[in-house]
């Protein structure tokens, strides 16, 4: 059966496996990351300045790795590429459980190692998802890939919750060295024709396509992160409802998303993620008080934040690049996630100011004006493979009718 459907959808299971373990492992490794850091932050009780920049030190080790990954990997072939990536991770997880009395400057130092060790090699990765995926199939993969991240990295989290920090640094190391499993496979590297030039950071800034949809991925992490302080601070409980149901929403969602942009395109399932979230925002800027409007609130936003996740992280950029040529573009494509992150840390206090009321309906406000770009964005998918996604569709309704009208001229002859 599985065989079946990796054939229906274009990948060998060798390559479908070495794509999967191969995200799953990291993303479920990084996943893990802020509670390692909180446990440190937690053990020497620092001050906001310091809390501030450890954070902020990781989110840029991540951002600046990642562009500095992305031409490294043009130097070493990726296969190799990944496995130094993945050495790196197991060298760096284990470090708290050296030292016995950590100082500022050790956690300060640990948080860059950690961001570095993730960010290196996360255009590699998800670049090579990319090659090995056919774009008709895409979001299919990526959605299977994305829900079984989202379903497995409570899990670990919850196991790190009971455990000290010597032992879960050492399960941290040693789920990263599971990461090396793929290379008993073989991974290969797409070849390339050398005439293929290699697209500069300031290119692909030109690029009218990825710059719209840059600009909408921003807005929407922007507004995301500005809210999410006012969620935690003036809906105490149901803030603890969206972090325990919203994930499972959206993995749901993700999968159902990823299926969707291969059959109706990327740019629609985006602007309808955007839209929906847009017209959740309005409803709680109205009602604030009224409860119907918070579940309202919290099934549409973990929906949409499901499909623009796989759509934004995995999908639209290895769309928008040529096989072999990935890294920069998802380099550039992950910035607006981590880069927002610091935001957020910056204006924390200041946007818990802003009355609830006011501030939900100028998210909404945005998140239609960042449907403008989109308006103007090409669809990524390309139109002949939805044509013929359609006439199949046809093909097998026609044969269906025709399978019906055959039985029931059988059944007519033998009576």
């Amino acid at each position: 059966m599985l065989r079946k459907f990796l054939q229906e959808i274009g990948i060998a299971r060798k390559d479908f496996f070495i794509v999967f373990f191969l995200l799953f492992n990291a993303f479920t490794w990084w996943y893990i990351i802020p509670i390692i850091i909180d446990d440190l932050l937690s053990v020497l009780n620092v001050t906001y300045i310091q809390n501030l920049t450890i954070w902020a030190a990781y989110y840029l080790a991540i951002i600046g790795s990642g562009i500095v990954g992305s031409i490294l990997s043009k130097k070493i072939k990726r296969p190799k590429f990944l496995r130094l990536w993945i050495i790196l991770g197991i060298v760096v997880s284990p470090l708290p459980a050296l030292f016995n009395n950590l100082s500022v400057i050790q956690v300060f130092v640990f948080s860059i190692l950690l961001g570095v060790s993730f960010g290196l090699g996360m255009p590699s990765c998800l670049a090579y998802f990319a090659d090995w995926t056919l774009v008709e199939n895409r979001g299919q993969i990526g959605g299977i890939v994305l829900l079984s991240i989202n379903l497995g990295a409570p899990l670990f989290a919850i196991s790190f919750e009971m455990l000290n920090l010597t032992i879960n640094s050492i399960i941290f190391a040693v789920w990263r060295g599971f990461g090396l499993i793929i290379f008993l496979l073989k991974p290969e590297e797409i070849i390339v024709s050398e005439r293929k030039k290699n697209p500069s950071f300031t290119s692909i800034l030109r690029d009218r396509a990825f710059l719209l949809y840059f600009v909408a991925w921003l807005m929407f992490c922007l507004i995301d992160r500005f809210e999410w302080p006012i969620l935690r601070y003036f809906f105490g409980d149901f803030h603890y409802a969206i972090i325990m149901i919203g994930p499972i929403i959206g993995s749901l969602s993700a999968f159902i998303g990823g299926v969707l942009s291969d059959r109706v395109g990327r740019k629609r399932v985006v602007l309808y993620g955007f839209v929906t979230l847009g017209i959740a925002y309005a409803i709680i800027g109205i009602l604030p008080a009224a409860s119907l409007s918070w579940y309202f609130y919290l099934v549409v936003d973990s929906i949409a934040t499901g499909v623009l996740w796989i759509t934004f992280v995995l999908i639209l950029w290895g769309d928008l690049s040529e096989s072999g040529s990935r890294e920069k573009y998802y380099a550039i494509g992950g910035i607006p996630y981590f880069l927002t992150d610091i935001v957020q840390l910056l204006s924390a206090q200041h946007v818990m100011l802003i009355p609830e009321t006011s501030a939900f309906s100028v998210a909404a406000f945005f998140l239609f004006l960042a449907v403008l770009p989109l308006l103007y964005a090409p669809e990524t998918l390309p139109e002949k493979k939805i044509e013929l996604r359609q006439l199949r569709k046809y093909a097998e309704a026609a044969k269906k009718v025709r399978e019906k009208y055959a039985e029931k001229e059988h059944f007519r002859n033998n009576t």
